[in-house]
């Protein structure tokens, strides 16, 4: 993907609508408030943007034609696990909430929402952005040995004898600081916000879907658990070797 910013410094979103009276509205919003925005109409169009040109955000349409967002979302996912997608949609279906996140998506606003609501969520997830470039969670320490597997975190990949498992960016940070506090209560709440910026129903189902994936990639290892502790968090237990004391 072309990484060349604007000239002007901007915040760069783009915008995929195939509704052409909402998109028209949002455009101009979006550029009275200084965002430099870039509209596409279906889901073709939207990748072809993203692949030749720089975004640092997508407001990304649900029901598309040619390709829907969940296709779109999951093929920028592929080569792109940063960039913040915020998903709009018509349905206020559980189901497809949490779709969206476990796609990979940063938020979910229902039609039909207020300018000031989708302004207020891309300041809320900008400022996450920021914060998370100049704090990176936790400590420095970028490859992790737990038991059999070696996790390295800058590559998100999980290792072990048996072969070697990409991590999605959520799933590498959730297992980055469950190895910071290994054997320590994580809370769910510390989790949540460290990571989604937020701590609602949606978002502590979409955490609780990527603890069951890495508990799915670390079973092979009965010496490594993500223990549920009192409904108030995890724990990442790992059975440490003790050395034999010698015989008197």
């Amino acid at each position: 993907m072309n990484t060349t910013t604007s000239s002007s410094n901007k915040t760069r979103i783009l915008l995929v609508e195939d509704d052409p009276n909402l998109s028209l509205v949002l455009k101009d919003y979006l550029e009275i408030l200084l965002y430099e925005t870039v509209f596409a109409e279906n889901g073709e169009d939207a990748l072809d943007l993203f692949q030749s040109e720089h975004f640092d955000l997508i407001i990304l349409d649900i029901m598309l034609p040619k390709k829907d967002g969940f296709a779109v979302a999951k093929e920028i996912r592929k080569t792109n696990k940063e960039i913040p997608i915020i998903f709009l949609t018509a349905k206020n279906l559980k189901e497809d909430r949490i779709k969206g996140f476990q796609i990979g998506c940063d938020d979910y606003i229902t039609k039909p929402f207020s300018t000031e609501e989708l302004s207020l969520r891309i300041e809320a997830i900008i400022r996450r952005a920021v914060k998370k470039s100049q704090f990176p969670l936790i400590d420095n320490v970028e490859v992790y040995t737990l038991s059999s597997f070696s996790f390295d975190y800058t590559n998100m990949i999980l290792k072990s004898p048996a072969g070697e498992q990409y991590l999605t960016r959520k799933e590498a940070d959730l297992l980055k600081l469950l190895c910071v506090n290994k054997n320590r209560l994580v809370h769910r709440e510390i989790a949540l916000k460290s990571i989604w910026g937020d701590s609602d129903y949606f978002t502590g189902r979409s955490m609780d879907v990527f603890i069951t994936r890495l508990r799915k990639y670390l079973k092979d290892d009965d010496k490594i658990r993500i223990a549920n502790i009192h409904g108030t968090g995890f724990k990442l237990e790992v059975d440490e070797e003790t050395p034999e004391e010698p015989m008197q």
